[in-house]
């Protein structure tokens, strides 16, 4: 048995049928082809998975594709704007916020939903908004950096 889901990615409308034990997280990645959202640990806990669903930071490694029907969402491949990298993505190019880019996409999508909500974010505000977003090659340091220089520019 399918169900029918309809979402925004991104800004374009998707409709499917699906199997309802699909994970979000595998109908972004296989059924749209947006491969930048990472599969990392099945479990909601290192964060690789994040995508803005309504605004909102979510692990979409543990939710349904059903369960997303009529929202809309946002990846990291939403973010860059005619050509422009967005400011987030700027930081984590100019601090140096990545090694090995697997945390990335997740990192930058938390990282945004938390400067859509607070303009200017202490040190302390950042590493919690941040703290469900396991980087296993980093010390966060230039992760924190990148985030404040986004800040910065999103004023």
């Amino acid at each position: 048995m399918k169900l029918p889901v309809k979402m925004t990615i991104n800004g374009q409308s998707y409709s499917h049928e699906v199997e309802p034990r699909l994970l979000l997280v595998h109908y972004i990645r296989e059924t749209v082809g947006l491969t930048g959202t990472h599969v990392g640990c099945d479990t909601s806990q290192c964060g690789a998975c994040t995508v803005l669903i309504n605004g909102q930071a979510v692990k979409c490694c543990t939710l349904f594709a059903v369960q997303a029907d009529g929202a809309n969402i946002q990846t990291i491949e939403g973010l860059a704007k005619d050509g422009e990298l967005h400011p987030i993505q700027q930081g984590f190019w100019e601090k140096h916020g990545l090694q090995c880019g697997y945390c990335t996409p997740g990192m930058m999508m938390t990282s945004c939903a938390l400067l859509a909500r607070n303009k200017s974010p202490s040190e302390e505000e950042i590493r919690e908004a941040i703290s469900g977003n396991l980087c296993r090659c980093t010390g966060y340091v230039n992760i924190v950096k990148a985030v404040q220089y986004a800040a910065e520019r999103l004023r």
